[in-house]
């Protein structure tokens, strides 16, 4: 496949395996547009765009996956739960656990290691200390993103690493185009999506 035809491979395959629930795809939505905000604030001020991406973005985003989306068997697709995890490009529920562990440890670790083993000046008032956890928690969303893509050019090739850093990247657009229509859905009490109304072609690898 082209870098693009695997573009649109890799979002379908996580549009169908994992958007299945209105719910989970409205919480994306508003997560879609809280990270466009957290987009623009990285550039003038890192912290709040850390604290945005964080405590708006990742727990709408997750809260979706982990509460709302059908953890059965996936009559749609015709796969199971366990297969849909083994097959999942980037982070998987497992993978999410391990990441969000690590996002919820760091003010545990800052409260008794106050310059992260030397990489900040020790806060002496709660902004420094918020500042410093926002910071860290930056590093870590950019160090998550890296080393899967690294990982996937050993698993996958360098095209399949790079297509899915490219489909991370433009998740939050992607997500607010497909998704925009959520709250209607959701109105007139459609509450799981049958994945008739996405793609009418996707590219299918030998």
């Amino acid at each position: 496949m082209t870098f693009l035809e695997e573009l649109k491979k890799q979002r379908w395959d996580d549009h169908r395996f994992y958007h299945h629930n209105r719910i989970n795809q409205f919480l994306h939505l508003l997560s879609a547009m809280c990270f466009m905000v957290s987009y623009a604030l990285v550039f003038y001020y890192p912290a709040a765009a850390a604290l945005v991406g964080w405590l708006l973005s990742m727990i709408l985003r997750q809260s979706g996956h982990f509460f709302f989306e059908p953890l059965t068997y996936d009559k749609v697709n015709q796969v199971s739960h366990e297969h849909k995890e083994e097959i999942k490009v980037g982070y998987n529920l497992r993978r999410k656990v391990v990441l969000l562990s690590i996002w919820a440890l760091v003010p545990v670790v800052l409260f008794f290691e106050p310059t992260l083993f030397g990489a900040f000046e020790a806060h002496t008032n709660l902004y420094d200390f918020i500042n410093n956890m926002a910071i860290t928690w930056l590093f870590i969303g950019i160090g998550a993103v890296l080393f899967r893509t690294l990982h996937l050019f050993k698993l996958m090739g360098v095209q399949s690493g790079l297509v899915w850093f490219t489909k991370i990247l433009t998740d939050p657009f992607h997500d607010f185009k497909i998704y925009r229509k959520s709250p209607l859905h959701l109105l007139k009490g459609e509450m799981y999506d049958d994945m008739t109304d996405w793609y009418e072609e996707v590219p299918v690898s030998n």
